[in-house]
């Protein structure tokens, strides 16, 4: 059901590679693990490293990610994100059903509208972290994360006789991130589609092909996400159409720029948040993702209350930290969490995710550290393979702490 890091492995620092180990191991491309309905398209832009996310492979990089994330900052990419699997919730109890899955209150959420929401568990802790479209008033998708939500739902669905339907939907998702990605999308779907407010979707037709689009993205830039129904089917044929419309632009396509989104502070599910973090732990800046004031009972509410009233013991911050520059954490630089050390004996904490920000000219990182650490300034040591460096507490984001960009 989860990705928990395991915690006896949480401050190991990696030994160095020795005579016979292999410091890069392959993936195996086989049968059992699944692949996007764009697998066979990214794969023939030169897709360089993979990962596995919702069992699925994940285009990672196409072999330059610093390459990727400057044309991610300078013009228009592609990201073959199918791994986000549509969880469809429909039926007479949908609203009710979702609004128990999430903390945020979803009273609040039109149809036609987007919500980054958690969803947590009994105690609290974070399951998954989807974007929630709603699209009809009875009717879902969480657009997922790496965890298994789809049998989480189900088994609560059954348990609780909710009348209810929970399916995968036939829906993968391109994601069309840059400052030129406007001129991309309007010459797909017209001057209209720039009417689409951030955080909001509507339905287009693309040759012959039915898409929601949302004005949302992964990368802390002006961006799109393209839903495209019967994917399994016409999966190719929207590449096809999105790469004319992109290329007299620059397109180019990328992996997830992990770069870009530790900038902005976007937490990312398996290494900033488990099932072990709660969201009042993962920064002050995202409070506005917990509603405990709401009328209705959501799963986690009474353990979140009690945390709050109790008040946290960690939390996650910004890091700055010293040295040679870090690799860009998508490219196997940081293969496990560095131990965080203060002024006591023994690791405090650990950063969780880390790179060089090649515009800042420094690596910086986001750690969970206990409360006492967490003041801005506060000096501590970080364990990396490379040795023992300085870190410097800083506030997140590091870039565009207001989310204008992707507002524009």
């Amino acid at each position: 059901m989860t990705n928990v890091i395991n915690p006896h492995l949480e401050h190991r620092t990696a030994p160095r590679p020795q005579a016979g180990i292999v410091d890069q191991p392959a993936v195996m491309l086989y049968t059992r693990l699944r692949k996007s309905p764009f697998f066979w398209k990214s794969r023939a832009h030169g897709v360089a490293c993979y990962s596995v996310y919702n069992h699925t492979y994940h285009p990672r990089h196409y072999g330059d990610p610093v390459g990727e994330y400057w044309a991610l900052l300078d013009g228009v990419t592609l990201w073959d994100v199918g791994v986000e699997r549509q969880l469809e919730i429909s039926g007479p109890d949908a609203f009710d059903f979702t609004n128990m899955l999430v903390p945020r209150d979803l009273t609040k959420c039109d149809v036609g509208q987007c919500k980054y929401v958690f969803v947590t568990a009994p105690d609290g802790g974070i399951i998954n972290d989807p974007i929630l479209l709603r699209l009809e008033e009875n009717r879902f998708w969480l657009s997922l994360a790496d965890s298994d939500v789809g049998l989480w739902s189900m088994g609560l669905a059954q348990s609780g006789g909710w009348d209810v339907t929970i399916r995968e939907a036939d829906v993968a998702p391109l994601q069309i991130q840059g400052p030129r990605a406007k001129e991309v999308m309007t010459e797909l779907f017209g001057p209209g589609i720039l009417d689409v407010p951030y955080y909001r979707l509507r339905d287009f037709t693309v040759d012959g092909m039915d898409v929601v689009v949302s004005r949302t993205g992964y990368s802390g830039e002006i961006g799109y996400e393209i839903y495209l129904h019967h994917a399994s089917r016409d999966a190719d044929r929207l590449w096809d159409a999105v790469w004319q419309a992109g290329e007299p632009q620059g397109l180019r396509p990328i992996g997830p720029c992990h770069i870009r989104r530790i900038e902005a502070g976007m937490l990312a599910y398996g290494c900033d948040i488990t099932l072990n973090t709660n969201p009042l732990e993962v920064g002050y800046d995202y409070g506005w993702m917990l509603d405990l004031e709401q009328q209705a009972d959501f799963i986690g509410k009474d353990a979140l209350r009690r945390i709050r009233a109790e008040g946290v013991s960690r939390l996650m911050v910004g890091l700055e930290i010293d040295g040679a520059p870090l690799g860009s954490y998508n490219d196997g630089s940081m293969i496990e969490p560095f131990p965080v050390h203060g002024s006591a004996a023994g690791p405090a904490g650990s950063v969780t995710s880390a790179c060089y920000s090649p515009r800042l000219d420094r690596n910086i990182g986001l750690a969970m550290l206990p409360i006492e650490l967490t003041a801005p300034g506060t000096s501590v040591t970080v364990g990396t393979p490379g040795g023992t460096r300085g870190g410097v507490v800083v506030e997140k984001p590091f870039i565009d702490p207001r989310k204008e960009n992707p507002k524009r």
